[in-house]
């Protein structure tokens, strides 16, 4: 179950409009419209990434009247995160030093 937990995770950051989405819930519970705004996508394409997010447990959704809210589940990230950092040991010099500066941006912000 773990395995297929991480792949549906993975599969679900792949693409740049679902961390685009996740991003936003980051900051808090947002309506479907207020997640999509200024993603340039039809009502399909919105809910075909809100499945594939749904799908790997990183969005919640409940109905509030005639709204749809979302919220993040931010454990299956974590989870990716724990399983990744193994790999860590691997990494090259290169890849380091871009760590060392994409935390130092991080930090300025």
């Amino acid at each position: 179950m773990v395995g297929y937990r991480l792949d549906s995770t993975l599969h679900a950051l792949a693409d740049p409009t679902r961390r685009a989405m996740l991003a936003r819930l980051a900051e808090g519970e947002k309506s479907v419209a207020e997640l999509t705004r200024d993603l340039a996508m039809s009502d399909t394409g919105a809910a075909k990434h809100l499945a594939v997010l749904a799908a790997a447990g990183l969005v919640r959704r409940r109905r509030d009247g005639r709204r749809s809210l979302c919220t993040l589940d931010a454990d299956p990230i974590a989870e990716a995160a724990l399983w990744l950092r193994r790999w860590q040991r691997f990494e090259s010099p290169r890849a380091v030093r871009l760590r060392a500066m994409l935390a130092a941006a991080d930090r300025e912000r």
